[in-house]
């Protein structure tokens, strides 16, 4: 062999570790699906979008603090794609899976539509961070064995069992109960899992009225006039987005709130929006122990100085959320070392992360479902007119979550067993 050819296959092996590198080195692609059209789009996407933004600017930069102060994830920037949640939710999956190949999609905030794409994360392999949610049966019913497929932010029940415990703990008159929520599973599960918690929690309570309208329908005069004459002494709702809006601007000024304790589970995401409609006294939730409810740390000062500084505003909960998807993708993909998606998912289940909003257990869901606790209050403006919160009761996640080994439907009908609300 003549040394031309020994220093011209040394320069072919260069070349193959330095084209090895630079893939190495590509950045990772996520697929971010948020409503960046309709009703839910500024109450809920846009938040989710400028959140994404923030922490992957600052991740790029490695701007964040510990234990997320290192560069990117495992060293590589990450890109984001955005896809408007509005649209076709199994095309666009599709799409980001097979067209556009990215390296993992993290999104959604209807259960409709996570209802719709959780089977093809499995069937495509392809690594999903849920972010918002909350019906429970991704993962009792829809997804039982789940690989590729996760949800960081909690189920509904913990909303649903919280407002319960939230009525009775300040003595709210359940005597007579109504519901509003939306048609469709997150409603319909919202609805079932405060009734049986009622039950639980042995109100007495009777069922004054419960209204179904449909999603998205936007006028509820009829459904508010039902609610007015029912004599209910509180009233549930989860209603979100737009049609939570809606819900306020045409129930408080005929006098439904100053009739029953109103108690909206979403209400915070209205809070910075609708500061002066939202009457005060209402029970306001946040879908977990986030923005107001959060504990204080110094990634949670962070998030919020962060976000405010690029946007504005306080960041409401949707925004948090999806803080803590992004973070949670990134603690997984930095434990597992590997770009190999099983690799990732592997460490993925039962991780446990610090988030702006205190620590995530992926605990339930065979170690693909986020428990946390949860807070709820009383909404009160501030001399200066901003919005807040009072009379706040924070509850576990041991409180308000059943159990890896059974259903939250199960868990509320036999009482709660294993809870505790210390």
């Amino acid at each position: 062999m003549t040394l031309k050819t020994v220093l011209a296959g040394t320069a072919s092996l260069c070349l193959i570790a330095g084209a090895v590198q630079a893939q190495d080195q590509e950045p990772i692609t996520l697929g971010i699906p948020v409503f960046l059209s309709g009703a839910a789009s500024g109450p809920f996407g846009l938040p989710q979008r400028n959140a994404a933004e923030v922490i992957i600017a600052e991740l790029n930069a490695g701007n964040l603090p510990a234990p997320y102060d290192t560069k990117g994830i495992n060293g590589r920037m990450v890109e984001a794609n955005y896809v408007d949640e509005a649209a076709d939710a199994v095309q666009e999956y599709r799409n980001m899976a097979e067209r556009e190949g990215v390296d993992a999609v993290v999104g959604y905030t209807s259960s409709g539509n996570c209802k719709a794409v959780a089977p093809l994360a499995e069937e495509l392999q392809q690594l999903t961070v849920l972010v918002d949610c909350g019906t429970p049966q991704i993962f009792e019913s829809v997804v039982t064995d789940p690989t590729y497929l996760f949800r960081t932010g909690p189920t509904g029940t913990i909303d649903s069992v919280g407002a319960a415990r939230y009525l009775v703990d300040t003595g709210v008159d359940m005597s007579e109960v109504a519901g509003i929520n939306q048609n469709y599973a997150w409603g319909q599960d919202a609805w079932a899992d405060f009734t049986g918690s009622l039950i639980a929690l042995d109100t007495g309570s009777d069922i004054a009225t419960e209204q179904f309208p449909q999603v998205f329908a936007g006028q509820y005069g009829a459904e508010i006039s039902a609610l007015l004459t029912s004599g209910a002494k509180a009233i549930h709702t989860s209603f979100w987005g737009g049609d939570l809006e809606a819900f306020i601007l045409q129930a408080a000024p005929r006098g439904l709130f100053a009739r029953s304790a109103v108690v909206m589970t979403t209400g915070e995401a209205a809070m910075q929006r609708l500061p002066n409609e939202i009457p005060e006294g209402a029970i306001i939730g946040a879908r977990g122990p986030y923005s107001y409810f959060a504990p204080e740390s110094e990634l949670a000062t962070w998030f919020r100085d962060a976000y405010e500084k690029a946007h504005g505003q306080p960041p409401s909960y949707p925004a948090w959320k999806m803080a803590q998807a992004l973070l949670g993708l990134k603690s997984a993909w930095e434990k597992a070392g590997s770009d190999d998606p099983a690799a990732i998912a592997k460490a993925f289940e039962n991780l446990e992360y610090e988030t702006p909003a205190g620590t995530v257990r992926m605990a339930i869901g065979n170690g693909h479902q986020a428990v946390q606790g949860i807070a709820y209050g009383t909404y009160k403006q501030d001399a200066d007119g901003n919005p807040g919160v009072e009379n706040v009761i924070a509850y576990a996640a041991e409180c308000v979550n059943p159990p890896n080994d059974t259903t939250a439907a199960a868990w509320i009908e036999a009482g709660f067993p294993g809870a505790s609300c210390n």
